[in-house]
């Protein structure tokens, strides 16, 4: 990949369903951290941010080396879209530090993401794609084994314009993964969602898309990394 690419940590304080999400520890490290170490070994990126409302994470990003994006309280409330901190944060990189060519979101919350994941999104922006995201195999599938709830508790399955008994004669279906988001400035500034343009989608294992948003999730990433995955720790590839 050629020109600049820089790579953006989006980490508020506030966290609902997680409180202090972004700076709870895994092998002794905060995840934002996560997120900033892995950013430095890839070799294409030039510089890191991390855009924040939060003196403790601004602290701990510092410290770790990166540089800080004051976040507008408006846009770290739970109702702010993450889309508009991005515009933010292109906007306030542009005007300091002039253009770059690659945007890298980097969440906090996939602290199983390796090298070989990033990059393989990074190198998955050509001139026809708008922006890269990460999928992973989904466990359920709505011609299948998804249902909603209608009146009187009753059931039905979310998708029934077709009769599927067999999971294997079913559309395969992704999650969408928080491992890596990968844009051009312009494109982040105009749109107003990741759905605007073309979006293509890097499917990664699913071990290594935990996106962490409850304890549950937490404590599964946690024994991941630290027992069960203990490669994680040095990342060299995926």
């Amino acid at each position: 990949m050629n020109g600049s690419t820089h790579a953006f940590i989006f980490a508020r304080g506030g966290s609902k369903g997680l409180p202090g999400k972004n700076i709870m520890k895994i092998s002794g490290i905060p995840l934002i951290a996560h997120a900033i170490l892995l950013a430095k070994k890839i070799k294409v990126v030039d510089r890191i941010f991390v855009s924040t409302d939060s003196d403790e994470i601004e602290s701990i990003a510092k410290n770790y080396g990166a540089e800080i994006i004051q976040r507008p309280k408006e846009l770290a409330t739970d109702q702010a879209p993450e889309w508009k901190a991005w515009q933010h944060a292109v906007s306030y990189v542009r005007t300091k530090y002039g253009n770059f060519d690659t945007f890298l979101s980097l969440p906090c919350t996939s602290p199983l993401r390796t090298i070989n994941d990033v990059e393989r999104c990074l190198n998955g922006l050509d001139a026809e794609t708008d922006i890269v995201i990460t999928i992973s195999p989904s466990s359920r599938n709505p011609w299948f084994n998804m249902v909603k709830i209608t009146d009187k508790h009753k059931v039905k399955r979310i998708m029934e314009e077709h009769s599927i008994s067999r999971r294997q004669d079913a559309p395969q279906c992704f999650d969408i993964a928080t491992i890596a988001y990968v844009s051009r400035p312009e494109y982040i500034l105009r749109a107003s969602n990741v759905w605007d343009g073309v979006v293509v989608g890097v499917e990664v294992l699913k071990e290594h898309a935990i996106d962490i948003d409850t304890e549950f999730d937490f404590a599964m990433a946690k024994f991941i990394f630290e027992e069960y995955r203990p490669s994680l720790k040095v990342r060299e590839d995926g």
